[in-house]
């Protein structure tokens, strides 16, 4: 196994919206049937403006070219709080590892690579949404659930 943690750039594009769409499918289990075309078009929007303004950051990791997993982290800002006062914020997105390559550690490296970029930004408010089976992961390396958060959905 070689494993490659490639920091990805603009050139990287469609390879990028590629890996959104397969994750999207993976998380909500979705069949190659359902239509994704508004989603890839959005997906390739957002790397555009946010790899160019520098507001988020994927890794793309290969055994050497066959394609393994990614994470990604956006960058955003609020309003300063007192826990906060800078208001920026970093939202980690878009993590995955194909089954036959998990429990090697590739998402704890991803994870980490993802956090060091954020505190190297001085950016310490750092959220996620996890699913179950990655709830396990973001506990053992300090990520808490969030008490006072609420959110509406339509």
């Amino acid at each position: 196994m070689n494993l490659i943690y490639k920091r990805a750039t603009i050139d990287d594009l469609e390879f990028l919206v590629k890996t959104r769409i397969e994750v999207l499918r993976a998380a909500n289990q979705l069949e190659n049937t359902v239509g994704m075309e508004e989603v890839e078009r959005q997906s390739r929007e957002y790397y555009i403006k946010a790899l160019k303004t520098n507001m988020h950051t994927a890794y793309l990791i290969f055994d050497d070219d066959f394609f393994v997993g990614t994470g990604g982290i956006s960058y955003y800002d609020v309003m300063p709080t007192y826990h906060n006062p800078t208001g920026q914020k970093a939202y980690i997105m878009n993590m995955y590892v194909r089954p036959d390559y998990r429990r090697i550690g590739i998402a704890t490296k991803t994870l980490d690579l993802l956090v060091k970029d954020a505190k190297d930004r001085g950016i310490n408010s750092i959220s996620l949404e996890a699913t179950k089976m990655g709830q396990p992961l973001y506990k053992s390396y300090g990520f808490t659930k969030m008490e006072n958060e609420m959110e509406l959905l339509n």
